[in-house]
C-alpha cells in the first residue's frame, strides 16, 4: 500500500510540473468572469445560466483532464525507460497500475473541487447559491464519474500509445454519456443480432449519466435519496474495479523495450 501511494504522489508531482491544472483553472475562470460580465440575453440577475454553462465547462474540463492524465502515465514511463527501475524497485506490476491510477484520480477529483468552488464564488457575486448538500452529493458521484474515466483510460494505455488511448477513451467515454441512453429505444426497433449486439454494448459500457445531478444544482432540487446516491457510488467503484482489472490482466504479461513507445 505504501509504494502504490508513493506512485500516487509522484503522479501529483509531475502534474505540477506540468501545469496542466494551471491552465484549465485559468480557462475557467475566464468564461466564468466574461458570463458574469455579460447580460446574456437580457436575463439580468438570473444565474441560472451561470449555473448551468458553469457546470458544463466544470465537467468538460474534468473529463479533458481524466483522459489526458489517466492515458499518459503508463505510456510515458515506458517511454522514457523509467518503468525498469520502478519494476526493480521491486514493485509489482499490480500496484504500479494502482498507483497511476490512483494519483490520476487524486489529482483530477482535486482539480474538479477547485472548480466547483470557483463557481459557487461567481454564483454568490451574483447573488446566487447552491444547496449545500445537494452540492456534496454532485461532488461525490462527479468523483464517481471521474474515477471510471480514469480507470478506462489507464487500462486503455497498458496497450496502446498515449495519443491512441486518449483517442479511444474519449470516444467511448463520450458514446457512453450521448448515446447508451438511447439504446433501449434503438432496440425496441431492431432485430436479431443486432439488437443483441445493442443490449450487450448497454450492459458493457458504463452508464455515466447516472452520475449527472447537474440539473438539481441549476435549478434547486431537494437533494437525491441516500440510498440512490450510494448505490450509484458502489456502481461506480464496481465499474472501475472491472476496468482496473482488465488494465491489470493485459498488463501483467506485457514484455517492455526501451524505446518501443517513442
Amino acid at each position: 500500500m505504501i509504494r502504490i501511494l508513493i506512485l500516487a504522489r509522484l503522479v501529483w508531482l509531475e502534474m505540477i510540473r506540468r501545469k496542466d491544472v494551471y491552465v484549465l483553472l485559468i480557462l475557467l475562470a475566464a468564461f466564468l468572469v466574461t458570463l458574469m460580465a455579460l447580460n446574456l440575453f437580457g436575463l439580468g440577475q438570473a444565474v441560472s445560466y451561470l449555473k448551468e454553462i458553469g457546470l458544463l465547462l466544470a465537467w468538460v474540463c474534468s473529463w479533458i483532464l481524466a483522459v489526458s492524465v489517466s492515458t499518459r502515465q503508463l505510456p510515458q514511463e515506458e517511454r522514457q525507460g523509467t518503468i525498469f527501475t520502478l519494476l526493480a524497485k521491486p514493485v509489482s506490476r499490480v500496484e504500479v497500475l494502482l498507483g497511476k491510477w490512483l494519483g490520476a484520480w487524486f489529482v483530477v477529483g482535486a482539480a474538479t473541487l477547485v472548480f466547483y468552488v470557483l463557481l459557487v464564488l461567481m454564483v454568490a457575486l451574483r447573488g446566487g447559491g447552491f444547496g449545500g448538500v445537494v452540492l456534496a452529493q454532485a461532488w461525490l458521484l462527479h468523483l464517481g464519474l471521474l474515477a471510471i474515466i480514469t480507470a478506462l483510460g489507464i487500462a486503455f494505455s497498458t496497450r496502446l500509445h498515449a495519443d491512441a488511448a486518449s483517442a479511444l477513451t474519449y470516444v467511448v467515454t463520450l458514446a457512453a454519456w450521448l448515446v447508451l441512453p438511447r439504446v433501449p429505444d434503438l432496440a425496441l426497433t431492431a432485430r436479431g443480432a443486432v439488437q443483441t449486439g445493442l443490449m450487450v454494448i448497454y450492459y458493457a459500457l458504463p452508464h455515466l449519466e447516472l452520475f449527472d445531478m447537474r440539473r438539481r444544482l441549476v435549478y434547486g432540487w431537494p437533494p437525491a435519496p441516500g440510498a440512490a446516491v450510494l448505490l450509484t457510488l458502489v456502481y461506480g467503484l464496481l465499474m472501475t474495479a472491472v476496468f482496473l482489472t482488465l488494465g491489470w490482466l493485459a498488463y501483467r504479461n506485457k514484455r517492455f523495450t526501451r524505446g518501443a513507445m517513442l
